[in-house]
């Protein structure tokens, strides 16, 4: 019986270091397919801007593969249907696949999957593509996995593929085809030759100075998270690219920099690990003795003046950045999900296991994790000394006199007049007292840490989430068989 595979694309919209790819070259007859899902178009972290993204992608991979004899097909609908329906004009034996860690629907998705393999005789195989290792059962060892795991070789692309004849392409649909609108912003170049090409251009980045600041942090960062986010670039890619910049410089600074840059390779896998392990965390609090906090006082109207940027914090107003959470967090006293999903569609680089463990520990709710609240007023003044990113930002105070622009609402009326910016019009007054509010956030929280059983819940929450630095021995059981994909252990969440 001819053995054929069909590679189903997720956030590995690349053909270098792409394992499945690689695999599907040894079969008879191969074809790949990326399904776009009503569940992630429905889901509440799901903007436009991401679609488009993936689309742009979609069409350059597709024309990549096209020329090695792969038919990389685009198909709209829940992905059992979609597979059913390719089943009638192409028998695949083997379903060829990188693991994925995504949001809750895509738990669900998987595990749907692997029933519909099971059922219908398909051979589900995964890769890994990441530092995430399923079914950990401790961190101890951890670091060391994902050393090797991104030291290994990277995959080459096949040379040609023996391609599934019988399908057709169809094209690639827009924005409008799929009911969506227009997302209006200026999003970076989509595919595998942009990523590669940021990659080649960010190696001689002064990274470490430049992410400090809002003013450079545009610019100065690596700019790789939406490529890595869909999958575009290998992590491991970037991680040996990045050792290699590292080995062949001969400036100290530049050499610094980008261990800083390899460091937080690391942590990006070890904040997704977070959620691997735990997938709960996306909906309700880590550490359970916050549960309680702020749900039943979540106040809708700071929650929308958050979102607008009309906080009357004029640094708040401005920028995307930690503080932001902070302040939603501890100064507005939101829960953190709300804000979480509304960040989750402004970022173009959305990770569910980076956002999710990042909005907790922001919040104080990790249990383990220092609290940390930025003052909006002090931030503005020692990030901001000259106002250039204020006002860029938040042009309602353009005129402002540079020794009230962090602290707006200081002007008298006569001042506001001469400014064109009369509070409360022009731009709101604070929607809250930022002392007062952060002194009974702290005190609310301090309250829940000082208690015994939050104290024995941090150890545990330590033990299973906390980074390691040891080399360990491995801490997972080896798989039964390859063939018997299944998602990450989701007991917690699904049961």
């Amino acid at each position: 019986m001819p053995q054929t595979a069909l590679i189903w694309l997720k956030r590995d919209l690349r053909t270098d270091d792409h394992a499945p790819l690689a695999a599907a070259a040894q079969f008879d007859a191969a074809a790949a397919v990326y399904v776009i899902e009503p569940a992630w178009l429905a889901s509440a972290e799901c903007d436009s801007q991401h679609v488009a993204f993936a689309l742009e992608g979609l069409g350059e991979l597709r024309r990549t593969l096209a020329a090695r004899g792969l038919p990389l097909l685009v198909r709209v609908g829940e992905v059992r249907a979609v597979f059913d329906a390719l089943r009638a004009a192409f028998a695949f034996t083997h379903l060829l696949s990188h693991e994925e860690t995504g949001p809750g629907w895509s738990f669900e998705r998987d595990r749907a999957v692997a029933a519909w393999c099971r059922e219908r005789g398909v051979r589900w195989q995964e890769w890994a593509q990441t530092g995430v290792v399923r079914r950990l059962r401790t961190r101890d060892g951890w670091a060391r996995r994902w050393q090797a795991r991104m030291g290994a070789v990277p995959v080459d692309m096949p040379a040609r593929w023996r391609g599934a004849a019988a399908l057709v392409n169809d094209d690639v649909p827009d924005l409008r085809a799929l009911g969506l609108p227009a997302h209006g912003r200026t999003l970076q170049r989509s595919g595998e030759a942009a990523a590669q090409a940021t990659l080649t251009s960010f190696l001689d980045h002064r990274y470490l100075k430049a992410i400090s600041s809002p003013l450079s942090a545009e610019t100065g960062g690596s700019r790789l998270s939406p490529y890595l986010a869909f999958g575009m670039l290998s992590l491991r890619r970037v991680h040996h690219a990045t050792e290699a910049a590292i080995a062949r410089s001969d400036d100290a600074f530049v050499r610094r920099a980008l261990r800083g840059f390899a460091g937080r390779l690391r942590w990006h896998c070890h904040f997704m690990q977070k959620l691997e392990t735990q997938p709960s965390m996306e909906f309700r609090n880590l550490a359970r003795s916050a549960d309680g906090l702020r749900e039943g006082a979540f106040d809708r109207a700071r929650l929308e003046a958050w979102c607008a940027g009309q906080t009357g914090y004029p640094m708040v107003d401005a920028c995307m950045r930690a503080m932001l959470v902070s302040f939603a967090a501890y100064h507005l006293w939101l829960h953190w999900r709300e804000p979480g999903l509304f960040l989750g569609r402004q970022f173009l680089d959305f990770e569910a296991g980076i956002h999710w463990s990042q909005m907790q520990m922001q919040s104080g709710t990790t249990g383990i994790n220092t609290l940390r609240v930025y003052s909006p007023t002090k931030q503005a003044r020692e990030q901001d000394p000259d106002g250039v990113f204020i006002r860029r930002w938040v042009p309602e105070l353009a005129r402002v006199p540079l020794p009230l622009l962090a602290e707006p609402w200081r002007m008298a009326p006569s001042q506001q007049r001469s400014a064109g910016c009369v509070l409360g019009s022009d731009y709101p007054l604070p929607v809250v007292d930022e002392r007062l509010a952060v002194a009974e956030a702290k005190r609310r929280l301090y309250a829940i840490r000082r208690e015994p059983q939050a104290r024995d819940e941090a150890q545990a929450i330590q033990a299973r989430h906390g980074s390691r630095r040891s080399g360990l021995p491995p801490t997972t059981r080896r798989r039964r068989g390859s063939g018997d994909a299944a998602p990450s252990p989701q007991a917690d969440l699904f049961a």
